[in-house]
C-alpha cells in the first residue's frame, strides 16, 4: 500500500484543540545494544535505506485533556531536531507543562494485539512553539565569520 509510509501534517489547533500538556522532561532517543557497557548513542532521524533528516531524535510524554477513556490520555511524542526542545512556558504542576508543538507529524499504526486491537498513532514534531533552545532561532551570538543581518561577514 502506498500510504503505508505516509506523515499527515494536520494543524496543530486541529489535532489537540484543547493542547497538550508535557508530562516530566524531554530525553533523548538512544539506540539499542546488547552489550550494557557500551556508550549509549543517540538516534538520529535515517531508516535502514539511508533515508530521513539526519537530525537527531527526542522523546517527551505528553498527555491531550480531551481524549477520551484512559488508553489515549498520553502518548510519547517524537521530536526531530538537531537540539532538545525546551517548553516555554512554566509548568502548572511539578511535572506538568502546556506545550504546543510546531512541525507536527502524524502516522496511523496498529496498537494491541489479538482480539483487542485498535488504531493508535505515531506522533512526531520538530519542536515547541515559543521554545528558545536554539533548535528554532539562530544563537545569540553567531561569531565573526557568519553573515549578520545585512548579509556581510562582521
Amino acid at each position: 500500500m502506498a500510504l503505508k509510509d505516509v506523515w499527515f501534517t494536520p494543524e496543530f489547533g486541529e489535532a489537540f484543540p484543547d493542547g497538550l500538556f508535557l508530562l516530566g522532561e524531554i530525553t533523548a532517543v538512544t539506540e539499542f545494544s546488547s552489550d550494557r557497557n557500551a556508550p549509549k548513542r543517540q538516534r538520529i532521524d535515517v531508516d535502514n535505506e539511508g533515508n530521513g533528516t539526519g537530525k537527531r531524535l527526542w522523546k517527551g510524554t505528553v498527555t491531550d485533556p480531551t481524549a477520551l477513556g484512559a488508553k489515549n490520555v498520553s502518548f510519547d511524542v517524537t521530536f526531530v531536531a538537531d537540539v532538545m526542545p525546551v517548553p516555554a512556558a512554566a509548568p502548572i504542576a511539578r511535572g506538568m507543562t502546556p506545550i504546543e508543538l510546531e512541525g507536527l507529524q502524524v502516522k496511523p499504526k496498529v496498537a494491541g494485539s489479538g482480539e483487542f486491537k485498535s488504531i493508535g498513532f505515531n506522533v512526531r514534531a520538530t519542536g515547541i512553539k515559543g521554545d528558545t533552545s536554539g533548535s528554532r532561532q539562530a544563537p545569540a551570538d553567531p561569531g565573526a565569520a557568519r553573515p549578520n543581518s545585512t548579509g556581510k561577514a562582521a
